[in-house]
């Protein structure tokens, strides 16, 4: 197998056992130190690689099992941020993959509010962790520096200290840069970087938000995809590590007797040959789970050589797709993509959040099953 051609792919988080979090949370308020949780962690997470070995996927994940949240690593590891609310909120949540149903806005988040500083690695833990353990190719994942700035990023706070916008992502850009680098050397094959906001720029609210604090939707897309650019040029040489990007539409778990949320509707088609055609990554994962993400024509700006994973499983419920019906949206999307620059995923991650997505252990394991006997019989 090509190292760019994991057919059978997952997003990377997966759902934690009770216990794990029961720790977390007793780590988190004082009541359990870190070499007692890191054991915890451990036999949590050879648990998860076994699932991933049974079940037959492509590539490993250590389920994120370390982190309160997907992106947790990056402001764990770096100093500078400030309480408060984001210049744009992008927190709003849906019932279900329901477009028309929304909740209220999420807590406040921080924001960029001193030069940021580096205190350690953002990965180093995990990733030596997952290439010990993992049966067999391993993948680390973190938040594209478009994500981090969108969420992080204030005019009115941010700009006291960097001066404009794109100085700030420049500074984003240069840690996550850094830590794509290092991780490279350590041996890590597959590198994914997750959700940057390049499908928020297709909903016409959100832009006249950032527009109404000084902020040209147009320009600030052009500038993520260059920043993230930035990061992903730092190897020189990629033989041997494939550099990925899950598009993300939102995922916010909230356990599981509560819906899971998204934030993003629209469909690739405004960004496509920008994104696809302009972004310096070997694979895209992309979210076609529902009706929000749209069809599959934009998939015709995907250069040749890079390949396409197509989220059709989708992780907010743990009702079962149909392998004829995956089979059926595959074989649409080889219309406007060879099939041999395609391959089968999840929609998301199953535990964006430390609460998890409202599905049972047993749905998430037939969900994976699912996509492995499917990327079987397409591409054997």
């Amino acid at each position: 197998m090509a190292v760019s051609a994991y057919r059978a792919d997952q997003v990377g988080s997966f759902l934690r056992p009770q216990h794990v979090k029961d720790a977390h949370a007793a780590y988190t308020r004082g009541e359990l130190p870190l070499d007692q949780l890191r054991p915890i962690e451990d036999a949590a997470i050879l648990e998860v690689l076994q699932l991933q070995q049974d079940v037959g996927v492509d590539v490993f994940s250590d389920g994120e099992f370390r982190r309160g949240g997907w992106s947790g690593d990056f402001a764990d590891a770096v100093d500078g941020f400030v309480s408060g609310d984001p210049a744009v909120s992008v927190f709003n949540t849906a019932r279900g993959n329901n477009p028309g149903q929304r909740a209220a806005a999420g807590p406040a988040r921080r924001i960029i509010g001193e030069r940021l500083r580096q205190k350690h690695r953002l990965t180093e833990y995990e990733a030596s962790f997952l290439q010990q353990h993992a049966p067999g190719p391993c993948k680390m994942t973190m938040p594209a520096a478009s994500y981090v700035l969108a969420r992080g990023y204030r005019p009115d706070i941010t700009d006291k200290v960097y001066g404009n916008r794109a100085a700030a992502l420049h500074d984003v850009a240069s840690i996550t840069r850094s830590e794509i680098q290092a991780l490279a050397a350590d041996g890590i094959g597959y590198i994914q970087l997750d959700n940057p906001h390049y499908p928020d720029y297709v909903v016409e609210e959100r832009n006249a938000q950032w527009r109404a604090v000084g902020v040209d939707p147009v320009r600030a897309l052009a500038e993520d995809i260059e920043a993230d650019n930035f990061t992903l040029d730092a190897l020189g040489n990629r033989d041997g590590v494939v550099l990925a990007m899950h598009l993300c539409r939102g995922n916010g778990g909230r356990g599981p007797d509560q819906p899971a949320g998204w934030h993003t509707a629209g469909g690739y088609d405004a960004i496509a040959e920008q994104v696809f055609g302009g972004l310096h990554v070997d694979r895209f994962l992309l979210e076609y789970d529902s009706e929000r993400a749209g069809g599959f024509s934009p998939l015709r700006f995907i250069p040749a050589g890079k390949v396409v994973v197509l989220g059709l499983v989708t992780t907010k419920s743990g009702e079962l797709e149909s392998e004829d019906l995956l089979l059926r949206r595959i074989e649409e999307a080889s219309h406007y993509l060879p099939l041999e620059q395609l391959a089968l995923s999840p929609q998301c991650g199953f535990a964006s959040t430390i609460a998890g997505n409202p599905l049972t252990a047993d749905e998430q394991r037939r969900k994976l099953e699912l996509v492995v006997s499917t990327a079987r019989k397409v591409w054997g």
